[in-house]
């Protein structure tokens, strides 16, 4: 799938030289994940998986029980 899948970053991402974001590529009803500084490494989901993490991070939900 790596190989010719429609790779896109965030635009929040940056325009510099450094390899340090994450892509994603829709392949069918999967979506994959990879950062671009190691394109070999592909964690696949689907959307509503991907969209609950997504949610969790962003309500800075994501960390662990004392």
């Amino acid at each position: 799938m790596s190989e010719h899948a429609e790779w896109q970053k965030s635009s929040f991402s940056g325009g510099g030289e450094g390899n340090n974001c994450v892509e994603l590529a829709v392949a069918g009803d999967a979506v994959a994940i990879r950062e671009n500084d190691e394109p070999g490494v592909v964690l696949t989901t689907t959307p509503g998986p991907l969209r609950e993490l997504i949610r969790t991070v962003k309500a800075d939900a994501f960390r662990p029980h004392a």
